[in-house]
């Protein structure tokens, strides 16, 4: 990965939650960081 595409994940990412949280009030970036937490919960029972 190059640096210019990093950066541009970067502030698409940025973007994004920047969208999420002005027409939503970050109801999106909330359930998937709670999915990703029981994600989380999940795999690390299974080691």
């Amino acid at each position: 990965m190059t640096n210019q595409i990093a950066v541009g994940i970067g502030i698409l990412v940025v973007i994004l939650l920047g969208l999420d949280f002005g027409l939503n009030g970050g109801d999106g970036s909330l359930f998937l960081t709670r999915k990703f937490l029981d994600l989380l919960r999940w795999v690390a029972f299974w080691r």
